[in-house]
């Protein structure tokens, strides 16, 4: 399908905020083991965090370790099934899931993807597991009773986050393209094509479904896109090194982590109108985010990183300082 280009409506400029905001930091929660991360989720008492080779489990309220699931070599995300009761890693490096069971954190089943699974969710309208599988440019359904691939979609380009509406449709952020794509859920095919510019590498993705909205979050940029037209009704410029974003449906309130140490928040006045509400400091490499909808409050994994060596000029990333991996906790102050 051709692409069709979104009008912006709305560009919000990104500015300081004075101090006094409405959120701040509420406690820190270490992990004492080694390794780099990527997603983070939030299931009934706890956090699931992707770590290295391994999957760290916390206890939400007091940030005590309560298990920890091994050997999801490259583990990218971790999605449950709410019926079913189990829970799904996305192992990059392996192109594969495991599904474990919740009570007793043993792997039940191994599942294949296709090249480097990186995000997952569960669509609570077909009952899938979904993997946007990077490398692969596709994505993988899985039904989750019978721990079987029933579908795959070809997206032609590097699928980094996705959402449903619940009604059978997947919306995806293609991030090489610099668009979201639309899928049938249920036939397993691409049905439209946005450009979201002037967004670009979209990676945070969440949907408000009460209003048909859309917020990606891309390189200091995020817009919001009518999902029942493809045409973007706002932009606002946010923190730099986005790689999460979520939507607090209670407080209508979209929250994009930042790495380079902030966390934007933006108040949703109405479905085509925003205001950027406090961009609040954090630490610098907390680029993910979960948030947990029973309490609103904000989960972002983050770590220090040894410094650059004496005459290096390549921005690479070095090794993460033994010991500094934390959850950091926001909330309502």
């Amino acid at each position: 399908m051709k692409k069709q280009l979104l009008s912006i409506l709305l560009m919000v400029p990104f500015f300081a905020i004075a101090q006094g905001g409405t959120y701040k930091i509420k406690n820190k929660f270490s992990i004492k083991s080694n390794g780099g991360w990527d997603y983070i989720t939030i299931y009934k008492n706890n956090i699931y965090v992707s770590h290295g080779t391994q999957v760290n489990i916390l206890d939400k309220n007091s940030g005590d370790s309560v298990g920890i699931i091994e050997n999801t070599t490259g583990v990218h995300g971790i999605t449950f099934d709410p019926i079913q009761n189990i829970g799904f890693t996305s192992n990059g490096r392996l192109n594969n899931v495991f599904a474990f069971n919740v009570s007793s954190n043993q792997i039940i089943a191994t599942i294949p993807t296709g090249e480097n699974p990186d995000a997952i969710m569960y669509d609570p309208f077909t009952k899938k597991i979904i993997t946007c599988n990077g490398r692969g440019k596709n994505l993988t359904f899985i039904d989750p009773v019978t721990m079987k691939v029933v579908g795959s979609v070809e997206v032609g380009g590097k699928p980094e986050t996705a959402v449903s509406d619940e009604a059978g449709n997947i919306y995806v952020n293609i991030e090489d393209k610099n668009e979201i794509i639309k899928i049938d859920a249920i036939n397993f095919k691409v049905t439209a094509h946005w450009s979201i510019q002037p967004v670009e590498e979209p990676t945070g993705l969440a949907i408000d479904i009460k209003n048909k909205r859309l917020f990606a979050a891309g390189e200091k940029k995020m817009i919001v896109v009518n999902y029942e037209t493809g045409k973007g009704v706002a932009t606002i410029s946010i923190g730099e090194g986005c790689d999460g974003l979520v939507y607090d449906n209670s407080k209508q309130l979209i929250f994009t982590s930042n790495g380079e140490g902030s966390m934007t928040i933006i108040k949703q006045i109405d479905a085509n109108n925003y205001k950027l509400v406090e961009n609040l400091k954090t630490q610098k490499s907390a680029r993910t985010i979960a948030i947990d909808e029973s309490t609103g409050n904000i989960f972002l994994p983050a770590a220090k990183f040894e410094p650059q060596a004496a005459g290096v000029t390549e921005n690479k990333r070095t090794p993460v300082v033994p010991g500094s991996f934390q959850i950091i906790v926001v909330g309502k102050k």
